[in-house]
């Protein structure tokens, strides 16, 4: 009898870690793709991308606003990386379901393509959390790579 019980209480354990996986995956995707919409939008506000580069003043102004309204998530830092995003990945579904916003911000920092698209790979072959990006990065993979 107790051991029909405890299997009972384990597949009401993986229902609930099964669905509160599912619940962050979306939530992530959702997340994403809503900062890759800002990030259009702030592009369009600054006239669009050949002049995007040039609105920074747009984006310090609003992000204060924003910061103070909706938390430090919606500030100066955080809306270039967005911008930058929606200019770096022309489509976001390519990203969205397997990369966390930490990694993307991780890998916005390289202007290389092939660099970027190189720890793209890397996070989604080997399923690679932000701390092992970093350390990816900090050990020079993708240089050590074309040596």
């Amino acid at each position: 009898m107790n051991d029909e019980a405890l299997k009972k209480v384990k597949d009401v354990i993986i229902d609930i870690e099964s669905n509160s996986r599912v619940r962050m995956m979306v939530d992530n995707e959702e997340r994403i793709k809503g900062y890759y919409e800002i990030g259009r939008l702030l592009v369009e506000a600054q006239g669009g991308a050949s002049r995007a580069k040039y609105g920074d003043n747009l984006i310090k102004k609003w992000g204060e606003k924003l910061a103070k309204e909706y938390g430090k998530n919606y500030g100066k830092r955080n809306l270039m990386y967005m911008r930058a995003f929606y200019q770096f990945f022309p489509i976001v579904q390519t990203v969205s379901a397997q990369l966390t916003w930490s990694h993307i911000v991780e890998i916005l920092k390289f202007n290389n393509i092939n660099e970027r698209n190189y720890y793209i790979n890397q996070v989604i072959l080997n399923n690679l959390s932000v701390r092992e990006l970093r350390n990816e990065i900090k050990n020079k993979s993708f240089e050590r790579l074309l040596c």
